[in-house]
């Protein structure tokens, strides 16, 4: 290495200590916050259960403790007769594990044995949390989730003297990567909230409206929560049902309007359709008493107010995703609670859930401790930090949304790749603080949406069984964040026909899969079942994107005849700017 490198290198970690002390002193830092305090008082609540019910069952902590040493002798006796082949390795990553991809895991006995040593306490670390009976099963749920994340914190990927690669590089370069990896990191820093959010991708990569969200629209109405984009038509003639697209307003709308191969509302105008698409505001403190029924009342039904202006029909096809579609569900609730007439044609849903009492590893955050610090923090900042509630999902996936990404960053120096999906997944949203208080306590907690009179709009019981209009519901396989399982009891709690499918992939990936990629199929099965795994037992497997079964399905509900494309706005509703607007360009922090 050259001479500077060790002076460059701790002059950079200088500045990371002060950088570090200041935002701890200015009360930024995570251990700061009332949501940290929260998950260390609970974690010590598991911790002192799980000791209690162990020391009463010695037998079976002794034979997890007795099997890690005998398998830890094993892994030791075959590394040192140079059995260090992938058929040999005692103890396998898992098949999607990409840690260990470089040759020196295998072929070099130190850092062989020190992955499979790793392996080993991990899969220990497991057995023994399982082993012990009377656990209760939430405790066990925490105890499983948060020591997950601390073994793969611990990860010998993760640190330069116990990672070949790492080791190899830094030689090569001179330490050059530590360097550059202290400057993103330093950078990062000061561009997060109370947790680390590390950049995912090159934030100068993508322009909004020149080469991301750029199919060609107008903005034609917008109120204090979202604006209302219409966008061009492309064909010659054009379905007559129109189709309203609700996002969710925790993330921005341009995910279905990605660069143009990967765009699903551009697809969809291609199609035929006649697109609208709300673009959620991002919130500042001045929302903070923003509800969900307003996103509802305010939102929703303004928006389906003016689609039926500007296309002049009577009933629309309606689309909603995540907690969008949380949020199209309800508003056709209160529509049905209101007796209104039946104002929605169809309606899809996207990844949504309906009963929450299934929610996926987020569970390990949902009891009452933990959410009322995160209610009080919100209280207090006006919103739900949407930086934060980023770094959040990505540790429900922390090998491959969070720790590849320090690795790669901070530890080779290497800058992240251009990737539009990745862009839009680090363009965070905030979340006004009494709507967020809403959904963590009365859906997830709570699950008042499914109850009997739990949860009122506008004066008014939701009764998700008055829902009458058919519905088509895609989930996908491998989501973490909306389980297809609890989607499909979510599915069966509405009134009218549902189709329900389920594609490929996860939460992002198996929704944005456009035809020509060819890349994830789904299953399909028109019985309705009383569980999900009897539904998938009798589905049927089909090649090819879920895109184009529901666009057979959503025509169904168009007439036979088309109209011309239709003009942009209308008189109650003229264009106020071109796509994508104002609002989906408010980027964290806003001052």
């Amino acid at each position: 290495m050259n001479n500077h490198f060790f002076s460059d290198y701790f002059a950079k970690l200088q500045d990371m200590n002060q950088l570090w002390w200041k935002e701890l002193d200015s009360g930024k830092a995570a251990m700061n916050t009332p949501v940290t305090k929260a998950l260390n008082d609970i974690n010590l609540e598991d911790a002192t259960e799980f000791l209690e019910k162990a020391a009463a069952q010695p037998g079976a902590l002794a034979k997890v403790q007795m099997d890690w040493w005998d398998n830890q002798v094993k892994i030791w006796q075959n590394v040192a007769i140079g059995n260090t082949t992938a058929e040999s390795a005692f103890i396998k990553p898992a098949k999607d594990d990409k840690r260990f991809s470089d040759p020196a895991w295998e072929n070099e006995a130190f850092y062989n044995y020190i992955k499979q040593s790793y392996l080993l306490f991990s899969n220990t670390m497991r057995e023994t949390i399982e082993s012990i009976d009377g656990l209760d099963d939430k405790a066990k749920e925490r105890l499983s989730f948060f020591s997950r994340q601390a073994i793969n914190a611990m990860s010998p990927t993760n640190f330069v003297t116990t990672n070949p690669e790492l080791a190899k590089l830094t030689v090569e370069t001179n330490g050059e990567n530590l360097i550059k990896g202290m400057e993103l990191l330093q950078e990062d820093i000061q561009s997060s909230a109370d947790v680390l959010k590390i950049r995912m991708t090159n934030s100068g990569a993508f322009e909004l409206g020149i080469n991301i969200a750029n199919t060609e629209g107008e903005v034609v109405f917008k109120n204090e929560l979202f604006e209302l984009i219409q966008y061009k038509p492309l064909t010659e003639a054009v379905n007559k049902t129109p189709l309203l697209i609700v996002p969710p307003f925790i993330n921005k709308y341009y995910i279905l309007d990605l660069r143009e191969h990967n765009s699903m509302v551009r697809w969809l105008v291609e199609q035929g359709h006649t697109v609208f698409m709300m673009s959620w505001r991002n919130p500042d403190e001045s929302l903070k008493d923003v509800d969900f029924e307003h996103y509802v009342l305010d939102g929703v039904v303004k928006a389906v107010d003016a689609v039926e202006d500007i296309t002049e029909q009577k009933q629309i096809n309606t689309v909603g995703y995540c907690i969008g579609g949380t949020l199209l569900a309800t508003t056709l609730a209160y529509y049905a609670a209101k007796r209104m007439r039946n104002r929605i044609k169809s309606a899809t849903f996207f990844t949504t859930l309906l009963d929450f009492s299934q929610p996926g590893e987020i569970g390990a955050y949902i009891n009452d401790p933990i959410i009322t610090a995160i209610e009080a923090q919100n209280i207090e900042n006006g919103y739900m930090d949407g930086r934060s509630l980023s770094v959040t999902f990505s540790l429900l996936r922390e090998n491959s949304l969070y720790w590849n990404y320090y690795v790669n960053n901070y530890l080779k120096g290497n800058s992240p790749i251009d990737f539009d999906l990745l862009y839009w997944n680090g363009d965070s949203t905030n979340v006004a603080a009494k709507c967020h208080n809403t959904l963590l306590r009365q859906f997830y907690l709570e699950n008042k949406l499914v109850a009997n009179k739990g949860y009122k709009v506008g004066g008014v019981y939701i009764d998700l069984s008055k829902i009458k209009v058919p519905t088509y519901f895609i989930s996908t396989q491998e989501d973490h964040i909306a389980l297809w399982q609890g989607t499909y009891r979510g599915a069966n709690q509405l009134g009218g026909k549902s189709t329900f499918v389920l594609g490929e992939s996860g939460h992002i990936a198996g929704i944005v899969n456009h035809p020509q990629k060819n890349k994830y199929g789904f299953w399909v099965n028109d019985s309705k079942e009383e569980s999900a795994e009897a539904w998938l037992a009798g589905a049927k497997r089909q090649d090819g994107s879920w895109w184009t079964h529901w666009n057979v399905w959503l025509t169904g509900f168009s007439p036979a005849e088309q109209v011309p494309p239709r003009v942009m706005g209308s008189e109650a509703y003229a264009p106020l700017y071109v796509a994508p607007g104002d609002y989906v360009k408010q980027v964290l922090p806003i001052s």
